[in-house]
């Protein structure tokens, strides 16, 4: 399964940046993560940055371990996730026209075991409508808390 789905933030590619890279207080921002907790900083950059991410989905309560595995430096950067046999990945990604930025999370889903890959594509199909409504949500968080919190470069 393969979403990608952008929003426009009426601020600077540096500010939204800031926002989306300080995973910490991702809580405050994106309504839809009910706990966060960082397992590994870095001591530079965001790159193996890890943590677990706990959000309602599906009606039950789920907990991802998820680390920064690349990155772009105000560009974009992509998380990774596994469970169960499934690869998750993530892209974040901005670009900047006008005074105002792009927002762009890609998601996809794989995996090595054929069982999973059957099911999923039969699941994937009920399932995506679903996915794409939470990345749509955490978009919304997103462009709504930089919108009215009154940061500048």
């Amino acid at each position: 399964m393969k979403i990608s789905v952008d929003m426009e933030i009426g601020k600077p590619k540096d500010l939204v940046w800031a926002a989306i890279t300080d995973i910490e207080n991702w809580t405050n921002m994106i309504s839809g993560i009910i706990d966060l907790k960082v397992l590994k900083k870095p001591e530079e950059g965001i790159v193996g940055l890890k943590w677990i991410e706990t959000r309602k989905l599906f009606g039950k309560v789920a907990s991802e371990t998820m680390w920064i595995t690349d990155s772009k430096d105000g560009e974009y950067y992509f998380t990774r996730a596994e469970n169960q046999g499934t690869i998750y990945v993530t892209k974040m990604s901005l670009e900047e026209a006008d005074g105002k930025t792009l927002l762009t999370m890609s998601f996809s889903g794989t995996s090595e075991s054929i069982f999973i890959r059957f099911i999923s594509s039969i699941m994937g199909f009920f399932i995506k409508g679903s996915m794409i409504k939470m990345v749509q949500k955490d978009l919304d968080d997103i462009k709504s808390f930089m919108e009215k919190t009154n940061l500048s470069t």
